[in-house]
């Protein structure tokens, strides 16, 4: 699988490099966060990391001033399994190399996603990246075989953390609706199919191998 950088000209469509920001605090913390060798570990917000001097800005430049949750996505993985979309942008910071598997909302048709639509992006240590709101994403990948990535979450508070009300409506975007603005679709070898998550990837469950 091609592997493009965040700084290539592929990225364009799918979100932008964070320019004017000290990340130095929120990586050292970040990297004292448990990170599995057989798993992934999501945490919404850490005190400790939203006690940065940083989130101030992140909260301000980042997000125009709402209130925002800053927490982590750490682990070992190489495959896609799923991909999800907010109503918004997503704040990424790298505490190493780490590669995100990403595609557009623009391609679900029918409430279906192609995965051979995805693209690979390795966002290189200490680099920040803005994910538009309009990319399909999920948790990293390993750049490194078998070498844990630390990656920081920034998303607006209360993503991710609870359960949207049902209004008993059968549109396909209520279907994905799988957490607080989260809408998820998953292939059907993905965990999170047990879960109730909609299955709406089809083709291959990539697994990402560094080239």
């Amino acid at each position: 699988m091609k592997t493009y950088s965040v700084f290539d000209e592929e990225f364009r469509p799918y979100g932008q490099v964070m320019e004017g920001y000290d990340f130095t605090e929120l990586l050292d913390v970040l990297r004292k966060q448990p990170a599995p060798s057989d798993s992934v570990i999501y945490v919404a917000g850490v005190k400790e990391l939203e006690d940065c001097a940083v989130f101030e800005e992140l909260e301000q430049r980042g997000f125009g001033g709402i209130p925002i949750q800053v927490g982590y996505c750490n682990g070992t993985n190489n495959k896609l399994n799923c991909l999800e979309y907010h109503r918004n942008s997503e704040l990424n910071v790298a505490a190493n190399d780490a590669v995100l598997l990403l595609g557009l909302q623009s391609d679900i048709v029918d409430g279906k996603l192609d995965t051979s639509t995805i693209k690979a992006f390795l966002v290189p240590e200490g680099v920040g990246v803005e994910v538009y709101g309009t990319s399909l994403h999920y948790a990293p990948c390993c750049y490194e075989k078998d070498v844990p990535f630390r990656m920081i979450v920034g998303l607006p508070k209360g993503t991710n953390v609870g359960k949207a009300k049902d209004f008993g409506k059968d549109s396909l975007e209520d279907k994905m609706l799988f957490a607080t603005n989260k809408w998820l679709l998953a292939h059907p070898e993905a965990p999170e199919v047990k879960d109730g998550a909609y299955v709406g990837l089809t083709g291959e469950n990539l697994v990402y191998e560094k080239e």
